[in-house]
C-alpha cells in the first residue's frame, strides 16, 4: 500500500509539475515593474486631466494605469509652496508603488515648482528623469498679464527673483537625465529660447502651439522613448 501511495504521488507530482511548465510566463508584469512611475505636473491655469491624452498613449505602449500619476495642484499659491506638496505627493506615489524613483514629467509653469523640488528640497535623490515640456524655465514677457494677480504667475516674470535664484549655478542638479521640449512658435513663452535648459537634453519639435504641446502624439512619442 505505501509503494503504491509514492507512486501517485510521484505521478502528482510530474502532472503539477508538466502544467506548471505549460503555463504562460507572466511576462507583462514584469515589463510593467521594469518602468518608473511616472509624476506628471501641469502648468498655469490648468489641471490633472490635461495629461489624459498622454495617459491613455502610455497605457497603450505598456504601462499599467497603476504607474501613471496626474497631479492637481493650486496653480494660484508660490512655486515654493507647490514644491514642497510635490515632495509630499512624490513620496507618497514611491510608497504606493514601492519604487525608489519616480520619472516627471511636466508642462509649463509646472517646470518650476519640480525644478525648485529637485534643486532645494532633495528632489534629484527620487527622481530618475526629468522632462520639461513647454517649460517656463527661463520666464516669459506674458507673464505680466497675471503677474499682479498670482503669485505664481510673478514668479514666471522674466528676471524675477524667483528665476534668477533658481537659475543660478547649475541648471540640471544631480545624477537626474533632463530633457527640454519646445516650440519655435509658442506664444506663451516668449522668448522661445526660454524653455531650453543649460546641462539638458534640448529637443526643439518644431511649430506646435503651448497648448497642444502635452497632447501631441509626435512629441509624447519622443518623451517616452527619453524616460523608457
Amino acid at each position: 500500500m505505501q509503494r503504491a501511495t509514492r507512486r501517485i504521488a510521484t505521478a502528482l507530482t510530474a502532472i503539477a509539475g508538466s502544467l506548471l511548465l505549460s503555463l504562460p510566463l507572466a511576462t507583462a508584469p514584469a515589463q510593467a515593474a521594469s518602468h518608473d512611475p511616472v509624476v506628471f505636473v501641469h502648468g498655469l491655469s490648468s489641471d490633472a486631466s490635461t495629461w489624459d491624452d498622454w495617459i491613455a498613449d502610455f497605457e497603450a505602449d505598456g504601462y499599467s494605469s497603476s504607474q501613471l500619476f496626474a497631479w492637481s495642484y493650486d496653480w494660484t499659491k508660490s512655486n515654493v509652496t507647490t514644491a514642497s506638496q510635490l515632495s509630499s505627493y512624490i513620496q507618497t506615489v514611491l510608497a504606493r508603488t514601492g519604487a525608489s524613483k519616480v520619472d516627471l514629467v511636466v508642462h509649463s509653469m509646472g517646470a518650476l515648482n519640480s525644478r525648485y523640488y529637485l534643486k532645494n528640497l532633495g528632489g534629484t535623490a527620487y527622481v530618475d528623469d526629468f522632462v520639461s515640456v513647454a517649460g517656463v524655465n527661463h520666464g516669459t514677457s506674458t507673464a505680466a498679464l497675471c503677474g499682479w494677480l498670482y503669485t505664481s504667475c510673478k514668479e514666471m516674470t522674466t528676471g524675477s527673483s524667483f528665476l534668477t535664484a533658481l537659475n543660478s549655478g547649475d541648471e540640471t542638479p544631480g545624477g537626474v537625465s533632463y530633457a527640454a521640449y519646445w516650440s519655435n512658435c509658442d506664444s506663451a513663452i516668449d522668448p522661445d529660447s526660454s524653455a531650453l535648459l543649460s546641462g539638458a537634453t534640448n529637443v526643439g519639435v518644431g511649430c506646435i502651439s503651448h497648448t497642444d504641446m502635452n497632447n501631441d502624439h509626435g512629441v509624447y512619442q519622443q518623451v517616452r522613448d527619453f524616460i523608457g
